[in-house]
């Protein structure tokens, strides 16, 4: 049998009709998930969401859930219609569309993931410097100094193995979930509910929308673990690997948008537009912020500390992905050339090149907001929301999908993502 109708055989194949347990190792997919999601994005995400006010917010928590789980559904199958059950998003995207395309997609997936891995250096030096000063007070340190220690610090933890790596990230998720909640509802009696009673204008409400969306796929994303994931339920349930990994992706963009939009419902309740403006002035955090201006000693010190945990454990997934994308780079360019070189030193190289860089932009702290609109949003909005969506329609070990109506509102949604960061180029 050939491997494209070994491809279609497997991938179009009914899926068993016994419902699928859940196990152990599908919670820990589930957490491992979530903690890539949970980073920089869901902390600045109340500060953008929630400058249009309350109703745009309610719609935008409507959007957010079929656009996380259809999406990446659909990158998750891209990945699981090889023929081959070791291929990752790069090798898929070569079997289906060539060589070529293959190293487009590589150095797009790349630079998807790059931006974000300095978008966290950025956040992590502003989270620990503004500890130091308004709850421990003590004076700045040097930047240089600071965002030094941090990035070395996070670096020992990848140069440890990416064994230990995954094991740090799944102790920082258990505590990161349950503070994450408790500040949800203990920021409560703080709302300001006149909010509510504000309706914006037709226009405004659907431009706020519109310029939202880029923050709305950057907060929710977590396409970098999605190939790895793919795989492994493939390995672990063959001909029900697409099944199981629609169950567990249905219950990660759940358990996102639950935590994730309760959590920004409270901030953005608990504080007025020109407190979020303020915050977005400030290049802080949302927690940052609040640990600032709230009169708690417990939002002083707790929030700070989600903070910090949000970066680090989502810090270690991209910087795993984005290193890997460099690589795969490094490694074609070469192999093109004729040139062999050791694997270690590429390796080497990627380390050097990906430690300078972030610890350049972390010295420099450019807006990280406009880092996420600018440079994040509109490669993760064409890799997730465009490129599953083209595949389908394109690839017959995919064609059991064609034709669904999720398919036309994942295209539409990452469309007008990228219309909202073009616009915001221009305008």
């Amino acid at each position: 049998m050939s491997e494209t109708a070994a491809s279609l055989e497997l991938n179009n194949a009914a899926p068993s009709t016994a419902k699928l347990p859940w196990t152990r190792q599908d919670t820990t997919w589930m957490l491992s998930l979530f903690g890539t999601a949970v980073g920089a994005g869901i902390l600045f995400l109340p500060i953008n969401a929630g400058m249009g006010g309350f109703w745009p917010l309610v719609l935008m928590t409507l959007l957010i859930g079929p656009m996380t789980y259809l999406s990446h559904r659909a990158l998750s199958r891209f990945v699981c219609s090889s023929a081959h059950n070791d291929s990752d998003i790069t090798r898929v995207v070569e079997e289906h569309f060539g060589a070529g395309a293959g190293k487009a997609i590589t150095l797009l997936y790349f630079f998807a993931i790059y931006p974000i891995v300095l978008i966290y250096g950025v956040g992590i030096t502003n989270t620990v410097d503004s500890f130091m000063v308004h709850q421990l007070g003590l004076a700045s340190l040097s930047r240089v100094l600071l965002s030094g220690v941090l990035i070395a610090g996070m670096m020992a933890v990848m140069l440890a193995g990416e064994k230990w790596m995954l094991r740090v990230t799944q102790w920082l998720v258990y505590p990161l979930v349950a503070i994450l909640a408790f500040m949800s509802f203990y920021l409560i009696p703080d709302w300001k509910l006149d909010a509510v009673a504000v309706m914006p204008s037709t226009f405004d409400f659907a431009g706020t929308v519109w310029l939202t969306i880029p923050v709305l796929i950057f907060a929710f994303n977590h396409s970098p673990a999605i190939s790895q994931f793919a795989l492994a339920q493939r390995r672990a349930h063959g001909r029900d690997a697409r099944a199981k990994a629609d169950q567990i992706l249905r219950r990660t963009s759940l358990m996102l948008v639950g935590f994730v939009m309760l959590f920004v419902f409270s901030c953005v309740l608990s504080l007025s537009p020109a407190q979020l403006m303020q915050a977005k002035a400030q290049n802080l955090s949302i927690l940052s912020y609040l640990a600032n201006t709230h009169e708690s000693p417990f939002i002083s010190y707790f929030g700070p500390l989600v903070a910090f945990v949000a970066i680090v454990s989502s810090f270690f997934g991209h910087y795993l992905g984005a290193a890997e994308g460099l690589e795969g780079i490094v490694s074609q360019q070469l192999k093109a050339r004729g040139i062999r070189v050791a694997p270690g030193k590429v390796r080497a190289f990627t380390l050097v090149f990906m430690v300078s860089t972030l610890w350049a932009v972390s010295i420099a702290n450019p807006s990280i907001l406009g880092m996420i609109e600018a440079l994040g949003g509109p490669i993760i909005a064409a890799i997730l929301y465009l490129m599953p969506m083209y595949a389908i329609n394109k690839v017959p070990a995919l064609a059991a999908h064609k034709g669904k109506l999720g398919n036309v509102f994942v295209v539409v949604m990452g469309l007008v993502a990228i219309s909202s960061i073009v616009y915001g180029f221009i305008g």
